[in-house]
C-alpha cells in the first residue's frame, strides 16, 4: 500500500475518497529501561532506549493504520500524519492517522 505525506501521488488519480484511518499505539519502558534511561539523562544527550520505543511504536501505528485502511478497501493513503502524548509518567501514545483512498494509475 502507498502511504505519502502530500494530498497527491505523481503518477495517480484519486478514484474514491474511503474515508479516515489511523494506528494507535501505547507503549511503556520496562523498570530497567527506565533506570538505564535515567542514568543516561544525567549526564545529557541522546537516549536510546526511548528512542528506540518511539521509532519502534511508530512502525507499529504505520502498520495497524494500514490494515485499518486495508480493511476499509483503500489501496493507498494520503496525507499521513503522526502524533503523540503522554499516559502518565512512564507511557506514550503514538497515532498514525490519514486519509484511505482508492487509486488508479493516471
Amino acid at each position: 500500500m502507498i502511504v505519502v505525506t502530500t494530498e497527491n501521488i505523481p503518477g495517480y488519480r484519486i478514484d474514491r475518497v474511503v474515508g479516515h484511518t489511523f494506528g494507535v499505539v501505547v507503549r511503556s519502558r520496562g523498570l530497567g529501561g527506565n533506570i538505564t534511561a535515567g542514568v543516561r539523562s544525567l549526564f545529557g544527550g541522546e537516549i536510546k532506549e526511548y528512542t528506540e520505543m518511539i521509532e519502534d511504536a511508530r512502525k507499529t501505528a504505520i502498520d495497524r493504520m494500514v490494515q485499518n485502511a486495508h480493511g476499509m478497501g483503500a489501496n493507498a493513503i494520503i496525507m499521513m500524519r503522526f502524533d503523540s502524548g503522554e499516559i502518565g509518567q512512564t507511557m506514550s501514545e503514538i497515532v498514525a492517522y490519514g486519509t484511505a483512498v482508492v487509486i488508479e494509475k493516471s
